[in-house]
């Protein structure tokens, strides 16, 4: 007598199984379809493709979830918009040093305007006094955008300088990123006082409204600090005691914020609009505008990057700057993994005479983002490049210095998740005293770091060559 089904698996398990390796199979056909009609990089498909083919039950299902960048939905965010900025202000920059200012404003990013006033603020206590007099000084509004929020002591004094205001009148504004500041969102009761006094708190794409339609893998690391929509605070410093606070013996992270007032903010407010909007269903825009005279000498450059952004401007744009740099490209960044474009961009630029410096952390905190950066900073420093590898605490802040006509600083990463998956934001900066400070503040970082790459043990890379296959997933 022939037994229907093996002794150890019943027939619900037989049926289980069925249907789960008919459902993956669906998802894998449906997975390596959808990428057939997407605008992906070779490798970023080679990538998918060997992980789901390595993987395939967990892989596939995921692609749907974090594998979608600029995708088409009822719930999707809509575009950034800008609006008109007066005619005496856009600045047209000739040299053609600048040629990649054509680049961000044939994508559709505004001019860059002069009458800006930039300061960088390098500083962790600084930075902390600087938002709090900022939160005091403010007549009208308040909005703010971080991607981290940890309840601490730093973060204690500023909600309780929020709720002040809101009690005063003063319009509120809190808006979180749902992954970066999950604990947060986990712990309501902490924004209580701040919501009765009248201020609103929003966290961006809330899983639990639509688990199906909201995509966690497109996080929102903008840092957008603005008041009365004529001064912003941005770069890479989160609302967390990590990253500022009073001097209590806290090994912070190393970080820094700029400070903008000018025309150029105005483009901050509607980044800012577009975010609140999407989190929190509202579409009303405050009609209050500066319209003090514009003195600063800084000409500055707003540019988003996302899937609220139609093309990748900011990344072309850093490709064509990389391209046409005579002098130099220093660049800091916590974790460096680029694209191949990038890399090869950089080869280049070291071949052409270009001093090229990347400092980085010795050891971020991401082990992983660590291993696989590892072989394309050997092939730098093999290049004859300036690995500066930065050993005091972690070191979190971005930006980039072109040559000297000005360069790049906010909230992105040298990596595949800032450029193309994470909503960002930085600023172009051109004037003699951002690059003074700029690389005044490099030069400090420089003086506590090491240089160059040891070589590795074959096993390792080995590894690293390996998890270098999988860089577009991470």
């Amino acid at each position: 007598m022939t037994e229907e089904f093996p002794i150890d698996v019943t027939p619900l398990q037989f049926i289980s199984t069925y249907f789960l390796v008919i459902l993956t199979g669906i998802f894998v056909f449906s997975a390596l379809s959808h990428m057939l009609y997407q605008k992906r990089s070779p490798t970023s498909m080679i990538s998918w493709m060997l992980a789901i083919f390595l993987f395939p039950f967990v892989v596939a299902p995921l692609y749907f979830i974090i594998g979608i960048r600029k995708r088409e939905s009822k719930h999707k965010k809509g575009y950034v918009t800008f609006g008109q900025v007066p005619e005496h202000l856009p600045f047209q920059l000739d040299d053609p040093h600048h040629a990649f200012q054509n680049i961000l404003n044939k994508n559709g990013i505004p001019l860059a305007t002069k009458g800006n006033t930039f300061e960088l603020i390098t500083d962790d206590t600084e930075a902390y006094h600087r938002i709090l007099k900022e939160i005091d000084d403010a007549k009208q509004s308040i909005y703010i955008c971080t991607y981290i929020f940890e309840f601490d002591r730093t973060t204690k004094e500023i909600l309780d300088a929020l709720t002040k205001r809101s009690r005063e009148g003063v319009k509120v504004r809190l808006l979180m990123d749902l992954v970066g500041s999950f604990g947060a969102n986990m712990n309501p009761q902490g924004f209580k006082a701040l919501k009765e006094a009248g201020g609103e708190v929003a966290f961006f794409t809330p899983i639990l409204k639509r688990p199906f339609q909201n995509y966690i893998n497109l996080r929102n690391h903008r840092k957008i600090y603005l008041f009365d929509h004529d001064t912003v605070l941005s770069g890479g410093m989160n609302l967390s005691n990590d990253y500022m606070g009073e001097k209590d013996g806290s090994k912070r992270w190393q970080d820094l914020l700029y400070c903008l007032k000018g025309p150029s903010v105005d483009h901050f407010y509607h980044i800012f609009h577009n975010d609140w909007g999407y989190a929190s269903k509202e579409e009303d825009k405050d009609a209050h505008r500066y319209t003090g005279a514009y003195e600063g000498e800084s000409v500055v450059q707003v540019v988003p990057s996302g899937p609220d952004i139609p093309s990748d401007a900011l990344y072309e744009a850093l490709l064509n700057a990389i391209y046409n740099a005579k002098e130099r490209i220093w660049i800091v960044t916590p974790y460096f993994v680029p694209d191949e474009n990038i890399i090869q961009a950089l080869v280049i630029a070291q071949h052409k005479g270009v001093d090229v410096k990347l400092i980085t952390p010795k050891d971020s905190d991401h082990l992983l983002a660590d291993m696989v950066r590892s072989s394309y900073m050997r092939e730098l420093d093999e290049m004859g490049a300036d690995v500066v590898l930065y050993e005091g605490e972690m070191l979190h802040a971005k930006a980039i210095l072109f040559d000297d006509i000005g360069g790049m600083v906010g909230s992105v990463n040298l990596d595949n998740r800032s450029l193309f998956l994470n909503y960002e934001v930085v600023s172009f900066v051109y004037s003699s005293e951002f690059i003074e400070s700029i690389e005044g503040w490099m030069n400090t970082l420089m003086q506590d770091s090491s240089r160059g790459m040891q070589k590795p043990s074959k096993g390792r890379e080995a590894l690293e060559n390996i998890l270098k296959v999988f860089a577009p997933l991470l």
